[in-house]
This record gives C-alpha cells, structure tokens and sequence, in this order.
C-alpha cells in the first residue's frame, strides 16, 4: 500500500468516538495494522521513541512482536526517575541518547515548564513581545502562532522567573530530531488522541500515520484510552516501570510542573515521601520551591 493510498480520507471526530470504543482486540488490529503501514512504507528504517512509560512498553512491545528488530530510542534526560532508567536497561537493543544542554540551562536561558505547554507558551510570548500586537501573534516553527494567556494564568506574567514550554523541545525532541536526521529512521511514538485538545487535533490531521507532516510520525495507539493500555498490560503480562506502583501516573521528568495543578494527590509531596534527595534538589537546587508557591499558591 502506497503512501498517497493511505492519506485519502481524515478521521473525524465523529469517527475518533467510535474508534475509542473499539473493544481492545479491535484496537490491537488497527494498531497492527498502522504498524505495518509503517514498517512497508520506509522499508524497516523505523524505530520507537521509548521512554520508559506504560504507553511507549506497550507499543514497544506491538512492534517487536511484529518486527524483533526495531530499535527502541530512549533519551536520557538526566531527569527521570531512577526506577525509570533501570527499568529501561533491562531491555535489548535500546539507543541512548543524551541532550546537549542540561535542565539548569534550559530553565536559566527559558524558564520553567508550568501550567501546560500552550500557557507557558503564550506567557513566554507575551512577556517577550515587541509590540501589542506581538503579545498575541508570532512566528513559532512554521506557523504563526494565535493564542492568549488565560484569565486564570494571566497573574504568572508577572512572576519572578522565567516561564518557557521549550523545555521538552530541547531535552526530548532535540536528541531525536538529530537521531533522525543521521539514520534516516522514523519513529513509532506512543501517544494517545484522548491525552490533549493538540494530540487530538493532529489524529484529526493527520491520522494514525502522519507520512505527510513535516516530520513523518507514526502514532498506532492513537485511539486507545488509558484504560485499553493497563488491560494489554494485563493481558500479556507485561512488566512495566516501578514508579506506577508508588503511586505516580505519569513516569515524565521528575521536575515537570505541567499539569501539576491538575493532580488529585500533589505529585510533588510524593516525591518528597518516595524520591527526599530529588525532591530537595528540585526545591532548592533547582529553585521550583518559589515557582510552586507563585504557580500553586502553598508552600513547599
């Protein structure tokens, strides 16, 4: 099946609902079935962003059962969970990868990841902007960029440090862009259409398999839900990193704030009970104390 075959039609949001219904042996079948697009479409020269998480072991472990020999790509930010990094050396055939510039500089020369990507970015623009027109509209990738910061955030512009959403760009992205670039492979990743508004809105883009998007990606667990990936994890017996069993729900980078509003226990007071010496680092060394008292409002 040829690329221009597989792009005639997009999903619609209609078509998403009913595909995140789909029981999960229908899922798994069109998960195989993206795979193989895949696979045939670049003759093998593909690989699985894999970051320890559920999401990524649960299509690292779809793809291997088709293909055993794709590589698994890992990018060792410096700042995960410990269990997260052990977890990932007891896998077969996994690349390492490294980030040029380490998370002090980034927040230093960026600022810290808060709220979510989309705020930080507009408080990053409106902080940053020339004119009043340009605290609205700017030229970011390859696009110009609209949005505004929210009512509920709009008291962070005047925060005592800096507010960027450009840290996963140059601690994650970055080291894969550039794995891409010198092998020539593209990558499977493991996210999920129902995660955010921006996820779903590139499923409704581009589909599973964005082989028109800039950067061509392959994304088959797009209509899966949370639930659908701990029932596979159940299924085949899969074993998967400690920190879910501490009580975590994501497995990201240890001093990520965004989202942190949103959590129903705080993911920064279990830190401090499961991770102390991480927790202090990340107060104290790292300064996100202050942040989390502008950005939440209490004291850590």
């Amino acid at each position: 099946m040829g690329k221009t075959e597989l792009l005639r039609s997009k999903p619609s949001q209609e078509t998403l609902g009913i595909r995140q219904k789909y029981s999960l042996a229908g899922k798994i079948t069109v998960a195989e079935q993206r795979i193989r697009e895949w696979y045939e479409e670049y003759k093998g020269n593909v690989y699985v962003a894999f970051s320890g998480g559920k999401d990524s072991t649960v299509l690292l472990h779809l793809v291997r059962t088709l293909y055993p020999e794709v590589p698994g790509v890992f990018v060792d930010t410096g700042l995960e969970y410990p269990e997260i990094r052990k977890f990932v050396k007891t896998f077969d055939n996994i690349v390492w990868l490294k980030p040029k510039m380490p998370f002090t500089k980034v927040i230093e020369h960026y600022g810290f990841p808060i709220v979510s990507k989309e705020q930080a970015q507009y408080i990053d623009q409106y902080r940053n902007a020339k004119s009043e027109k340009t605290k609205h509209t700017r030229w970011y990738g390859n696009k110009w960029n609209q949005g505004k910061v929210s009512e509920k955030w709009k008291y962070l512009i005047d925060a005592p440090f800096k507010i960027s959403e450009k840290c996963c760009d140059i601690m994650k992205k970055k080291p894969n862009y550039i794995y891409e670039k010198e092998t020539g492979k593209k990558p499977y990743i493991g996210t999920m259409a129902g995660e955010s508004s921006k996820r779903k809105q590139e499923y409704l883009m581009y589909g599973c398999n964005a082989f028109n998007n800039k950067r061509p990606t392959s994304k088959p667990l797009s209509i899966w839900l949370d639930e659908d990936i701990w029932n596979y994890i159940k299924l085949h017996k899969i074993a998967y990193a400690e920190p879910y069993d501490m009580g975590y729900t994501r497995t990201g980078c240890v001093f990520c704030a965004f989202g942190c509003h949103l959590d129903k226990e705080d993911r920064f007071l279990r830190l401090q009970q499961t991770h102390p010496k991480l927790y202090e680092y990340c107060m104290d060394k790292l300064g996100l104390r202050e942040v989390l008292k502008w950005y939440l409002k209490k004291d850590y």
